[in-house]
């Protein structure tokens, strides 16, 4: 079984997505830790702001597949590949798959967001903060510890999938 971690974001129709994406993703890997949700700026093009947040689970898929299986719920959610110019109405990618290093069927491991997006490695860092970054070696909680945040605005927000809390403000 391999550890997988996942980022999921939406700017359209955020909540309905995201709660949607969460039970396609408990379907096909039944228990998942989630982080809080957080809102933040869109990134890379003028849109609306997002809802991110990261998963982690166990799955016995390999790599390629589980990529397939990501693009698939993504697609179910009426993903937009041809022109993401006004955002995403869901968006999953994963992160770390136990500790690869490199690129495998065209993804890169562990995923470059991880040290350079706030609205990945925050998340990250609230579910597993003792985890290390395959690549550094270093916690997650101490590379959010000496992130340079810059800009770009993070807020908790309030979220309830399946009658529970995920996270409060």
């Amino acid at each position: 079984m391999a550890k997988v971690f996942v980022s999921i974001g939406s700017n359209q129709d955020r909540e309905h997505n995201i709660s949607s994406g969460l039970d396609a993703l408990q379907a096909s890997f039944s228990e998942l830790r989630l982080s809080p949700v957080y809102e933040s700026d869109a990134v890379g093009f003028d849109g609306a702001p997002f809802y991110n947040l990261v998963a982690e689970f166990s799955t016995e898929l390999e790599l390629a597949a589980l990529n397939r299986l990501l693009k698939e719920i993504e697609d179910q959610h009426g993903r937009c590949r041809k022109s993401d110019s006004l955002g995403r109405t869901l968006d999953i990618d994963i992160l770390t798959y136990d500790n690869l290093i490199g690129e495998f069927d065209g993804i890169q491991l562990p995923r470059g967001e991880i040290l350079v997006s706030s609205f990945v490695l925050r998340p990250l860092a609230e579910l597993a903060p003792k985890s290390r970054h395959p690549e550094s070696g270093e916690t997650y909680q101490d590379l959010w510890r000496d992130f340079e945040q810059g800009h770009l605005t993070l807020a908790t927000v309030d979220f309830i999938w399946q009658e529970k809390h995920i996270s409060t403000v």
